[in-house]
């Protein structure tokens, strides 16, 4: 059968490997334990809307990318989603096949969509013939290798590293029986005979299986997606190399060792599969094409975000607070975080003299850090960006040599001991003997009194210091950024924050997306001490950023699980200001308290305030906080456009003056820095809630660590990737609701329109509606949609207010 393939109608050699790398493109990179962050899932699927992302991936992974029907209509019965945004919803639906009318609209939706399978693979098809599940057997040996193979620090026997990823596989497979012994015969000798390189075995399956060229992407990405986060995780390395201008062919390497058990299988049972295969190849080849399901559901979610940005639109009209015209008694700025926006709120109620500044929270200083006693690089920014400069933890001293070593030789005992006590010959015996030592620890942890802090490493520092003008241009740049240039307070704090939880692994995930998964305390800690440094300071103020001599800076640590806030003031000369620290830590804790009594409403079983800080230390405790549930928005405006205002912690917020921008720099940084990190935490949230099988990181309750750098659902399987479920559901209900985020600008329209034609791939994300965009006007309303293609239209009016805008001078 193999014979009869003609070789005039398979691929050129490079167009195979060219789609394998498309292909690999379109896999989601996911990060490590040690540093998650959330990841837009539908990174690949941004030169096309949501219904054709829907069409795509319906085919490689059986996905529907929005949420029930049932769901909408709920929504629509209970006047969450009105006529008016069905109405709009229907009016903008950018492909044909979508209902004409409301009552169409209406009738459609009593029916659910049938159940979508992916494409079958040749495993999947091979099932039927040979009563064997070939799709679960490859899982299977798959992970059980791929375990092995990215294992960072978890295994007491590690595999040897150094080696690429088709190297390492094909050495295991020559001598791995298991495949012959379920029932695939030869697969050994198979694996031995294979050729040296990935892309060659690409080429050979491919042309084995008789693909043709119109085929090969959507096949490889189905291949791709049927292995997890295994994938991921090799997207993952792709995505770090190229930040260097490197890159990892990891990716490839799976391709290839997915397309050997493709081919193995197919020379098994080709005969059995023969024709089903030749309609899969077909169907492999025909044109994406969103169908009438897909368009609807698009329309559905689209009425459902039109009805968030008419609510938003509501707040934000609202009588506005006044701020004080006196000096600012503090200033307090925080990271964008929607978690912020709660303590901020609570804080500046408390005194008309307190103003809160929103900032990406890695402060604008992207450094790879190494903390005290440690050898690890930590990426403490975006995960978009490449770190520089560095920093490290201590100063030179002897003393901090000291503790630096003591702490080293500390670690090694932690490390030692542990490997004694999971060893094979001595666990079962450790078990016996030191079993009544952990009888405390036990109860401590089981009763909900474990210690659960974050770091309390020396100060950081910038290592090596960089020159007077870099660290000037530094601190002018985050200033600027901030629009915090003049009417210093005589105290400016700068908070990062960060989680402190117990037994999570994906504790990162609470922590900073914009540190990397870090918390935010060094970032904070290192932007202090640059802008109390006299020598910087000086040269501000030749910047045309005066100062004031009375200033202070102090960096803090807003612990979101808990909502107290640590001040970092040790080491610094501050008698002059010592009944100023003194009221701020007063009203650190009214507002943490104020705050507590907000969260707690919306946790499961409304804990009290003291409840909700024992969370944070108990063990078994599934949901210490929300994290980033509800996100839906970013703002980007002066704070006076949303201070007083209820966002109900579901708003990025952004300081930024356009006036004060000259060039429109700072508006080009938020656009392509921070928006983009946001749109990736609500697209993460997105496709956990409306796709968990594949995007979501499962039950946290099955949740076995893996690697050392992701986890399993259960004892074995595909490493699991995104949100886990008790992140977005609270056993009965949605905490989330799945919505791309709303982006408002207070610019005018053709500044904003100039950044998206200098950057095509942010201009797609809102041209294809991966994120809507609106401009504010003077008032700090909701003014202007942007509507694709350069134009833009009233905010809630469909009427284009012109067809192009031309840039103009402002």
């Amino acid at each position: 059968m193999l014979n009869r393939i003609n070789d005039h109608h398979l691929p050129a050699a490079g167009a195979t490997i060219e789609a394998a790398w498309r292909a690999a493109r379109q896999v989601p990179p996911l990060w490590p334990l040690d540093a998650s962050v959330t990841v837009n899932p539908f990174l690949g699927q941004a030169d096309g809307p949501l219904e054709l992302a829907a069409a795509r991936l319906g085919r490689v992974a059986g996905l529907r990318v929005t949420m029930p029907r049932s769901w909408y209509a709920a929504r629509i019965r209970s006047g969450a989603i009105d006529d008016a945004d069905l109405a709009a919803a229907l009016a903008g639906a950018s492909r044909p096949g979508a209902p004409k009318t409301l009552a169409g609209l209406n009738a459609a939706l009593k029916a659910e969509p049938a159940c979508r399978l992916p494409l079958p693979t040749v495993a999947d098809l091979a099932a039927d013939p040979s009563g064997i599940d070939w799709a679960g057997v490859l899982t299977e040996r798959i992970s059980h290798w791929a375990a092995d193979y990215f294992d960072t620090a978890q295994a007491l026997w590690a595999a040897p590293k150094g080696r690429g990823a088709y190297d390492g596989w094909r050495d295991n497979a020559r001598y791995d029986l298991t495949p012959e012994i379920v029932g695939l015969n030869g697969f050994a000798a198979l694996s031995a005979q294979l050729p040296e390189t990935a892309e060659q075995v690409i080429i050979d399956c491919a042309g084995c299986l008789g693909l043709l060229e119109s085929a090969l992407e959507v096949y490889f990405h189905r291949l791709l997606m049927s292995l997890g986060g295994w994938a991921q995780i090799a997207r993952y390395r792709l995505w770090q190399a190229e930040l260097r201008h490197g890159c990892d062919r990891t990716l490839i390497d799976l391709l290839a060792i997915r397309l050997v058990w493709e081919k193995a299988i197919f020379c098994q049972y080709a005969s059995s599969i023969e024709g089903k295969w030749r309609e899969a190849k077909k169907a492999y080849s025909e044109d994406i094409v969103a169908s009438a399901d897909d368009v609807l559901d698009s329309v559905l979610q689209e009425a459902a975000e039109r009805a968030a940005q008419r609510r938003l639109a509501a707040v934000l009209a609202t009588e506005k607070t006044s701020l004080a015209n006196d000096r600012a008694r503090l200033q307090m700025a925080f990271c964008i975080d929607v978690r912020s926006e709660v303590f901020r709120r609570a804080l500046e109620s408390l005194d008309p003299g307190i103003q809160t500044v929103g900032f990406a929270g890695f402060f604008g200083l992207g450094v790879s850090h190494r903390r005290f006693a440690s050898d690890i690089e930590e990426s403490r920014l975006p995960p978009q960006l490449a770190p520089d400069p560095h920093s490290r933890s201590g100063d030179h001293s002897a003393d901090t040599a000291r503790l630096d070593e003591a702490a080293r030789l500390g670690k090694r005992a932690t490390r030692a001991w542990g490997r004694f006590r999971l060893a094979a010959v001595s666990s079962f015996a450790f078990v016996e003997a030191m079993g009544p030592v952990y009888v405390h620890k036990l109860l401590r942890n089981g009763l909900g009194l474990a210690k659960a802090k974050l770091t309390s490493d020396p100060a950081p520092r910038l290592d090596p210091v960089p020159d007077l003008a870099s660290r000037t241009a530094m601190a002018e740049k985050v200033l600027r950024g901030m629009s915090l240039t003049h009417d210093f307070a005589r105290l400016v704090v700068i908070a990062g924050h960060g989680a402190s939880v117990v037994n999570n692994p994906h504790a990162s995930m609470l922590h900073c997306g914009a540190c990397g998964g870090f918390s935010g305390d060094v970032n904070a800690r290192l932007l202090a001490s640059l802008l109390n440094d006299a020598a910087v300071r000086a040269g501000l103020a030749e910047h045309g950023i005066p100062v004031p001599d009375d200033t202070v800076f102090l960096a803090a640590l807003h612990e979101t699980t808990t909502d107290s806030v640590t001040l970092y003031d040790a080491g610094q000369s501050l008698v002059d200001h010592a009944e100023e620290i003194a009221q701020v830590r007063n009203w650190f804790a009214e507002a943490g308290a104020l705050t507590r009594a907000e969260r707690a409403l919306r946790l499961p079983g409304r804990p009290s305030a003291t409840g909700l800080s024992r969370r944070a230390r108990d063990w078994a405790e599934v949901r210490p906080e929300w994290g980033l549930a509800g996100c839906q928005a970013f703002i980007a405006a002066p704070r006076s456009r949303t201070v007083g205002r209820n966002l109900r912690g579901r708003v990025f917020l952004h300081n930024y003056l356009w006036r004060e921008d000259e060039g429109f720099g700072v508006l080009e940084l938020i656009m392509t820095a921070p928006v983009i990190v946001a749109s990736w935490i609500s697209l993460q949230y997105y496709g956990s809630t409306v796709a968990p099988q594949v995007f979501g990181a499962g039950n946290k309750l099955l949740h076995n660590i893996t690697g050392g750098m992701g986890v399993i659902e259960g004892n074995g399987g595909l490493l699991r990737g995104g949100v886990p479920w008790q992140s977005i559901h609270d056993g009965e209900n949605f905490v989330h609701e799945p919505l791309r985020m709303s982006v408002a600008i207070e610019a005018p329209r053709e500044a904003i329109t100039a950044v998206l034609e200098r950057h095509p791939d942010v201009r797609k994300l809102f041209d294809n509606r991966w994120l809507h965009l609106f401009a504010l006007d003077d008032m700090g309303h909701l003014a202007w949609r942007y509507a694709g293609g350069s134009s833009w239209i009233d905010a809630f009016d469909d009427r284009p207010s012109r067809a192009r805008l031309e840039l103009a001078p402002i």
